[in-house]
């Protein structure tokens, strides 16, 4: 397999993908937050004092997708077409599960664009809720899935 990652020099570069087919591709991503009870609840019930935590953490998990090539240096400024951020809240177990899908016709994929939609948005939940919560966990930001360009991928 032929790496294109590197010049001519052996030194990193944004891979050359002008001669790809622009397709449709998505990619799905997740991250679970871990918290205190205590925590949970106070987000459910609306009352920590930095306001709405999913609210935040949602337009900041968008944010994250559509200025990922500002934060990722090797990866391509991507057309975004839909990115969504949701959120599973299970205060039976204490934790936050947060998933992005992403979507665009371009000619290269939204993996990267999901994943730091999952993490920014993790991040944000743990800045909202730190002054109450030093002690949450943020675990297990994986791609869930892709779909479009050559090959499909799905965690089983």
């Amino acid at each position: 397999m032929e790496f294109t990652h590197f010049n001519e020099e052996k030194r990193a570069r944004m891979v050359d993908v002008s001669a790809k087919k622009s397709t449709l591709r998505s990619a799905r991503a997740l991250a679970i937050v871990k918290m205190e009870k205590e925590t949970i609840e106070k987000i459910i019930e609306g009352k920590m004092q930095k306001g709405d935590v999913l609210a935040v953490a949602q337009v900041a998990g968008i944010m994250a997708a559509k200025r990922n090539f500002e934060l990722i240096p090797m990866c391509h400024n991507i057309p975004l077409e839909s990115v969504d951020i949701s959120f599973k809240v299970d205060a039976e177990n204490n934790k936050i599960d947060i998933v992005s899908e992403v979507k665009t016709h371009y000619i290269t994929g939204v993996e990267m664009e999901a994943l730091s939609a999952v993490s920014v948005a993790a991040l944000t939940i743990y800045d909202m809720c730190k002054a109450i919560d030093r002690a949450m966990v943020i675990e297990k930001i994986c791609l869930l899935e892709k779909k479009g360009g050559k090959s499909d991928y799905a965690r089983l």
